[in-house]
């Protein structure tokens, strides 16, 4: 279960992009290749965040599916729930991964403390890395969690505490 460390690292960059200001939701992209369940982190985004400053916040999770790219044919296609690594149209195996391994956080939104001019919630995009580099993704959690699919056929796991 290594949501749970991953899970404290985006309570930190959370935390961090915040500065001091109660963040509502944090909103998290992750590709289906990178191994990672968004109900467990979603799970254990809860147990995390519970007693902390975070407490209350909720995760949005969208699940990016995995796509290649044949270099032969040039045909673009998902790879499925058990990714083949092959192409469907000319069976070449000289593919690419042009979708599937993101993993970042996309916003916080973050709750009004009453001394900016605006009302409601301020949105703050937060700096987008690939694997090897800081990664900023965050989460929360609640009782029952809740997917959707959304458009562009990705899968979004939210929960709210």
């Amino acid at each position: 279960m290594h949501e749970l460390s991953i899970c404290a690292s985006i309570a930190d960059i959370a935390t961090r992009h915040a500065v001091g200001r109660p963040v509502g939701v944090i909103n998290v992209r992750v590709g289906q290749l990178r191994q990672i369940v968004p109900d467990t982190l979603v799970y254990c985004w809860g147990l995390l965040c519970e007693e902390t400053s975070l407490a209350g916040s909720r995760i949005i999770v969208e699940t990016v599916p995995a796509r290649i790219r044949c270099r032969s044919c040039e045909r673009t296609a998902d790879v499925g729930d058990l990714p083949v690594f092959a192409c469907a149209g000319c069976g070449g195996i000289d593919v690419e991964v042009v979708a599937g391994e993101e993993f970042l956080i996309t916003s916080l939104e973050l709750a009004d403390t009453g001394t900016d001019a605006g009302a409601g919630a301020e949105t703050e995009t937060a700096a987008t890395a690939r694997a090897g580099a800081e990664t900023e993704t965050a989460a929360t959690a609640g009782a029952g969690a809740e997917t959707e699919t959304g458009a562009g056929a990705a899968t979004r796991t939210e929960a709210g505490g």
